[in-house]
């Protein structure tokens, strides 16, 4: 059994917001050993049962869900008429949701077939790209979005993705469904067993996401409902879905619907797809981090060039490159990144992102994602401080990428490549590795089991795996990251304000209210909180959190130090990384102390 699986273990804390052992010095950590880190704990996702507490992703009852879930998608491809299959998340989920949707009406349009499949993403397509949390905490907005979507049908598979089972958007279309059941089955995708699901009232409803997730448990007897909740261990960065929760989401939605695909155009067994793509995920997982050596330089390439205030530029091509917008955009809430730090663009922008809304890069240029965009905004300034990496596939226009490598070559010497092929491809790479500084390239066997489709994917879990890797790993190497929490995290929506008061008390080892006190201290930039603010809602206190940088590193210095709020903006001002923060001022301190007891030091 691990250690995060013993009921004393961190026991108030639901599996999602736990902190994983493996990682407690990861702050501290070489970039080698962070990437060790990190292969240790995505293991973790496909660990066996050890106990009855936990569902585990390869658990007999967890497969079997999956299979009758394929099922349903199943006789939708069969009788397309008047159904749907909807997916929808917020934040990281909702990425995902849009690319896998994305990908499976791809393979519906190559087989001459009309998309079944739509998503929707709390704050619409902007928060494909950029931080938009506060819809999150929108049950009416969630229901109204999911209503609009399926206006006119008559059958739809509403799949709900919240990795902790705690986001109110998911559990007001969840909740929708169960008054709707004539129409819809609810799937709730995520990786907390139903009693550690959120249960704090949601403002204006009459339910919390716990109360829905145990009428879904109740109703799946019956396969009126569904629940996909396998537990994958605690995050190697605490509470970070973005990793292991977004993996595993990317897993098990693909894994059942390319088994419904599967038994729909080739006739292939469900049970048999099932079993066989889980297989070739877990093998993907051991193969990705057997280049733990060379994910390890491009951990240091990059986190050198945040250090020093530069940038991570992923260049990337089809679907691995919508990956590298993903990972990019979830750099901003999770570390408090400026959108400039680490940054993607993708071969074709819009046209091959294809989202519902349309171009978007008339919002500014945080949303300008093609490579003529790169070319334009980023090339001319950049330099070696900067990391740049391109990410493609023996699928993808080689001649294409050496091309931009060379204009990238011209600027910087700090130019790195993904690589994906197959072992019967012939393609020449020379003139790109000449050019690089470094190279990773994975071969993968073109031979079956695997469809090409199947091969795609799992190049795009490895590239997934890999990004996740560089950004958090680089972010860490800049000092974002204090043991293993996000220390630097937006105060942006509800489930982060609790978040980040948990996280204070955990830090500090002081009470709840001393913790939420501080927090809201660091906020309002006070020493002294007035009537006004405190009696104010959560939603207001996020909204003013909004306006700020580094609120929750203030707030963990003045508790740890008791210092005032300017002196803690002082302190950070010298030494962005709180550890360091925290041990300067300590010494002032005792300097001070020092000096009062037994006066300045004279020379002899």
């Amino acid at each position: 059994m691990s250690e995060w699986e013993s009921a004393e273990y961190e026991p108030s804390l639901p599996v999602s917001e736990k902190s994983n052992a493996l990682t407690r010095d990861i702050d501290q950590a070489s970039a080698e050993r962070i990437v060790r880190m990190l292969q240790l704990c995505d293991a973790q996702m496909f660990q066996e049962e050890t106990g009855p507490t936990y569902q585990r992703l390869l658990s007999c009852q967890m497969v079997r869900t999956l299979m009758e879930v394929a099922e349903r998608v199943h006789l939708i491809l069969q009788d397309p008429q008047d159904s749907l299959v909807v997916l929808s998340g917020c934040g990281t989920s909702g990425r995902l949701a849009f690319f896998i949707t994305s990908g499976f009406n791809k393979a519906l349009r190559q087989l001459n077939r009309s998309d079944i499949y739509s998503y929707i993403i709390a704050g619409g397509d902007r928060a494909l790209f950029s931080s938009q949390e506060a819809p999150e905490d929108d049950p009416k907005l969630g229901m109204l979005s999911l209503k609009k979507a399926c206006e006119g049908k008559k059958r739809v598979l509403f799949f709900g993705i919240s990795c902790g089972l705690s986001a109110p958007f998911v559990a007001g279309q969840l909740n929708f469904c169960l008054q709707n059941l004539d129409v819809f089955t609810p799937v709730l995708l995520g990786f907390n067993p139903v009693h550690q699901a959120r249960d704090e009232l949601i403002p204006g409803c009459n339910f919390t996401f716990r109360s829905v997730a145990e009428k879904m448990q109740e109703l799946a007897k019956g396969q009126k409902a569904f629940l996909i909740n396998p537990a994958v261990g605690p995050e190697a960065i605490s509470g970070s879905s973005r990793m292991k929760g977004g993996s595993g989401t990317k897993i098990l939605l693909e894994v059942v619907l390319s088994a419904a695909h599967a038994a729909t155009f080739a006739n292939t067994p469900i049970t048999y797809h099932v079993l066989q793509n889980i297989s070739a995920y877990q093998q993907t997982l051991d193969k990705t981090y057997s280049r733990r050596v060379e994910m390890a330089a491009l951990v240091e390439a990059a986190g050198h060039s945040l250090a020093c205030g530069g940038r991570v530029i992923y260049l990337g091509w089809g679907s691995l490159g919508l990956l590298g917008l993903i990972d990019a955009s979830e750099c901003i809430p999770t570390f408090g990144a400026d959108h400039e730090d680490v940054r993607a663009f993708v071969s074709g922008g819009y046209q091959e992102l294809n989202n519902a809304e349309g171009p978007l890069s008339s919002l500014g240029p945080a949303f300008c994602i093609s490579h003529e965009d790169f070319l334009q905004l980023v090339l001319p300034d950049l330099s070696n401080k900067d990391t740049v990496l391109l990410v493609f596939t023996c699928s993808d226009d080689v001649n294409q990428v050496a091309k931009l490598a060379r204009r990238v070559r011209v600027k910087t010497s700090n130019l790195h490549a993904v690589y994906h092929l197959t072992d019967r491809d012939t393609a020449e790479q020379a003139d790109i590795i000449k050019l690089c500084s470094s190279t990773l390239n994975l071969t993968w066997p073109a031979d079956p089991p695997a469809s090409w489709s199947s091969l795609n994917m799992q190049w795009e879990l490895s590239t997934k795996l890999l990004l996740n890797a560089v950004s958090t790993g680089a972010h860490i190497l800049k000092g974002k990251i204090y043991q293993n929490h996000m220390i630097d995290l937006q105060v942006s929506n509800s489930k982060l304000y609790c978040r980040a008061t948990r996280l204070l008390q955990r830090m500090s080892g002081q009470k709840e209210s001393e913790c939420e006190e501080a927090l809201l201290k660091a906020i309002y930039r006070v020493d002294v909180l007035t009537a006004d603010i405190t009696s104010c809602g959560v939603k207001s206190h996020v909204h003013m959190a909004a306006r700020h940088k580094k609120v929750v590193p203030l707030a963990l210095v003045c508790l740890l130090t008791g210092c005032s709020i300017k002196e803690a903006e002082s302190h950070l001002e010298e030494k962005p990384i709180v550890r360091e923060a925290v041990a300067v001022y300590a010494s002032k301190v005792i300097s001070s102390t020092r000096l009062m007891k037994y006066g300045p030091f004279k020379n002899n």
